[in-house]
């Protein structure tokens, strides 16, 4: 794998109860930061995996019923503001962005998408069949926001399954194969089925030789990959599938447990700022 450089910004958090994030958790409200990563590839250039929220996020869900999203989950931008924003500061133009990699379409992944109008895309296939199936109601039953995708998507994506399969390392060999997003081995996209149709994580190797493993919502938290704790079934129903989240959480936990020297990053950890 080649080495790669990257950096964690929280792009907006929501608060709900922390028990809804895992069992046995406390019944207090909790922040939940909505975590993107930039990658800057030696080859490929600047790379996103997910966008969190932004302004963008903030208008599709003005009015009802769409509304109801952040109504159930309030939705904060703090001051540094969106993932645009914050790469601004940065140096960073968005035309600077060459690809996004997107976990799954859920609103706080897609939220900055409209951000980066040159980066291609690159997302599973499956969550794009799911996501077009579903009604208005049914894509915001299980927190989907079609108004957050640019207009031209299809020209830019390039779907995850198409990808040649690799082998991954050995101690990675319950996930099964990982797609080779760039042909070169650099970065492997990882099935983490359970959360949202087409849910995945991707893995690589950074500039210390140190492996990455983003899993993005197969689990909220490290504690609960620690624990091997899930959250609450209704939670996990009404998103997914309970049976498939708990296996794949289960199995990250195993990683967890064998593996220390991986790390394994959730995308809404309250745990990011020591990592």
């Amino acid at each position: 794998m080649s080495n790669i450089e990257w950096h964690i910004y929280e792009a907006g958090y929501c608060t709900h109860a922390e028990c809804a994030t895992r069992r046995g958790a406390p019944l207090a409200v909790a922040r939940f930061p909505a975590l993107t990563f930039f990658l800057d590839h030696p080859q490929w250039g600047n790379i996103l995996f997910d966008t969190g929220y932004s302004e963008h996020f903030l208008h599709a869900t003005r009015h009802l019923p769409e509304r109801l999203y952040r109504t159930v989950t309030p939705v904060q931008l703090q001051d540094s503001g969106s993932l645009r924003s914050q790469l601004t500061c940065a140096g960073l133009s968005p035309l600077d962005i060459k690809h996004i990699v997107l976990s799954h379409f859920h609103g706080d992944h897609v939220g900055g998408l409209l951000d980066f109008p040159e980066a291609a895309l690159i997302c599973s296939r499956a969550a794009w069949e799911d996501l077009c199936s579903r009604t208005r109601l049914g894509s915001l039953r299980v927190g989907l926001l079609p108004k957050l995708l640019p207009d031209d998507f299809l020209e830019r994506v390039s779907w995850i399954e198409d990808a040649p399969l690799r082998d991954l390392p050995p101690e990675l060999i319950e996930f099964g194969r990982g797609h080779d997003l760039f042909g070169d081995a650099s970065m492997l996209a990882v099935s983490l089925p359970g959360h949202a149709a087409g849910h995945y994580g991707l893995l690589f190797e950074d500039a210390k030789g140190k492996s990455i493993f983003l899993v993005a919502d197969a689990a909220w938290s490290s504690q609960a990959i620690r624990e091997g704790v899930p959250p609450p079934s209704l939670v996990t129903g009404w998103l997914g599938d309970t049976r498939v989240y708990r296996d794949t959480l289960q199995r990250l936990h195993r990683l967890a447990v064998n593996a220390p020297e991986i790390r394994i990053l959730p995308s809404h950890c309250n745990e990011w700022m020591q990592w």
